[in-house]
């Protein structure tokens, strides 16, 4: 009979007040640049490579006091730096197999908000930026297959305020989301 193992994993927890300031400054767009250390990289690098881990075990492996990454882990956040702790979710692998990315032409005559808004109810739609150059906004939206993604399309182009969609589809993705490598540039 094998021996079963147990581990427990203790997410990292934010002070309250810390959760409470995140969001203003994205809202706003008003961020201070911040500067990050040589121990903000660090740790910063072990939270991307596991997730999981808990503060505890970062003072572990970083040799600083749990208190030290508990305050850099509270500053990063209250600063913006850090911005989640959630999964990464692969679309793929919930049968959204079709990447695209989609720029709107909008009447701008009551803004970008009210448009995102309804573009933020439908789950297919991951991102929305607004953008210079020929189109107003740019959507990354996934589809299960064309046919899906011509569904998500035709829900885009019924919401009002949308004058025109130009679709690109993603075939492959070399160079995966990514930010270890601007934090660690950000510290030199």
């Amino acid at each position: 009979m094998r021996p079963t193992l147990f581990f427990s994993v203790q997410p990292v927890q934010l002070c309250p007040e810390t959760v409470d300031n995140v969001s203003s400054a994205r809202r706003t767009g008003k961020r201070k640049v911040v500067s990050v250390d040589q121990l903000d990289v660090r740790l910063v690098a072990l939270l991307n490579e596991e997730p999981r881990i808990g503060v505890l075990e970062c003072s572990r492996r970083l040799n600083v006091a749990r208190g030290t990454v508990q305050a850099r882990l509270d500053r990063l956040v209250a600063r913006g730096v850090i911005t989640g702790f959630g999964p990464e979710i692969d679309p793929a692998a919930l049968g959204y197999d079709v990447t695209a990315f989609v720029t709107l032409q909008i009447r701008q005559v009551s803004g970008h908000e009210p448009l995102a808004d309804r573009l933020g109810r439908i789950p297919e739609v991951l991102e929305v930026h607004t953008i210079t150059g020929s189109g107003d906004m740019l959507c990354r939206i996934v589809a299960r297959n064309n046919a899906d993604l011509q569904r998500v399309i035709d829900l885009i182009v019924d919401l009002h305020g949308v004058m025109r969609t130009e679709s690109v589809i993603a075939l492959d993705t070399p160079v995966p989301y990514r930010t270890l490598p601007l934090v660690r540039a950000a510290q030199r």
